[in-house]
């Protein structure tokens, strides 16, 4: 697989097939793992993190479920590659740093993707569409069983799986869900919901995890505890809340347009009108534009565009992506024209 392919290719969690995806872009379910006996990757020496390379390789060879994947060792990745692979959410920024004895395993539908050596030996995630955490812990739970009858595992029992933040020990599951909540955003409520969902142990981040502040209005929540509680109660867990979430963003959303429908009208079409006629812009004004016509979109103000070709605006429009569509590194500035450039393309109502 060339890296180039996944341009011509809508990743999973962009399709907006799943349940809720008006409010719920995408789920994640990712699970840490470290190979018994091998020191964990920050305290790994060069020969010992090459090991965990040559066994997950072999691991991978093995499996059915990765017949199609392919292993991209990011020593031989060059940087907007690696900046284009973040921004697709198939890794870390912490795995594109210092790169030696790392690699990513990847497949090509994008649903599955593994760091080798990042903060584990193995960060294994599954991305869907909507709100489908369950769904993407049945793929997940049937990759790990695989990988399991080939390597070994560190495992306490009394702690459960071992990891090198203590956080994720025990199952060493972090499910997350991302949110699409402007109404809670614009009614001001939204500083009220997080703060219970902090209150309740949950986490709460950016469109690209942790260290990301929330753009766009999208935010990624996601479970805390792993230890004491079994994969499907954490998501069981987390569904509950974000089922509470929904309902309050969709309220919120009926709120404005029963009382403030010219209000969300104009922020709308002054959203759209602005993306539809710009020949400069930026990435920050243009997540924001877009969240606000992604929400024109959801509420029926604006028919005739789907809104997964908005979302892949969400990704299509970032610095990477758009040197690696026109097949070299460009400036700043030719950035900003070139994405309006792409914006005004794709973002034609249909007659």
């Amino acid at each position: 697989m060339n890296l180039n392919d996944l341009l011509k290719h809508t990743s999973e969690w962009l399709k907006s097939t799943g349940p809720n995806s008006d409010i719920v872009m995408s789920s994640r379910v990712r699970l840490a793992r470290n190979i018994d006996k091998l020191a964990f990757p920050s305290w790994a020496n060069e020969k010992q993190s090459q090991k965990v390379l040559e066994l997950v390789t072999e691991a991978v060879a093995k499996i059915d479920y990765f017949k199609n994947a392919s292993l991209f060792k990011l020593a031989e990745v060059d940087s907007l590659d690696k900046q284009f692979l973040i921004e697709r959410h198939l890794m870390s920024h912490e795995h594109a740093q210092k790169t030696d004895s790392k690699a990513l395993v990847l497949e090509p539908e994008e649903i599955m993707s593994i760091m080798v050596n990042e903060e584990d030996h193995l960060r294994m995630q599954i991305m869907q569409s909507g709100l489908n955490l369950f769904e993407a812990w049945n793929i997940m739970s049937k990759i790990d069983d695989q990988l399991s009858d080939t390597l070994t595992f560190a495992f306490s029992q009394n702690w459960g799986y071992l990891t090198a933040c203590p956080t994720n020990t025990g199952t060493g599951m972090r499910g997350s869900v991302m949110l699409h909540l402007p109404a809670l955003v614009a009614t001001r409520q939204i500083n009220r919901v997080l703060q219970a969902v902090a209150k309740l142990s949950f986490t709460t981040r950016g469109l690209y995890g942790e260290g990301t502040q929330a753009s766009g209005n999208f935010f990624q929540i996601s479970n805390q505890i792993s230890l004491g509680h079994s994969e499907e109660m954490i998501i069981e867990n987390i569904n509950g809340l974000i089922r509470q979430i929904i309902d309050q963003e969709t309220q919120s959303r009926n709120a404005l347009l029963t009382n403030n429908r010219a209000f969300l009208e104009d922020k709308v079409w002054r959203s759209y009108g602005t993306l539809e006629n710009a020949y400069i812009i930026n990435s920050e004004e243009t997540i924001e534009l877009l969240s606000m016509v992604r929400l024109g979109v959801d509420t029926g103000i604006i028919k005739n565009i789907d809104r997964c070709a908005v979302n892949e605006l969400f990704i299509l429009t970032q610095p990477a992506h758009l040197q690696k569509m026109v097949g070299k590194k460009i400036s700043s500035e030719e950035r900003d024209v070139k994405r309006a450039e792409i914006i005004r393309e794709k973002l034609k109502i249909k007659q």
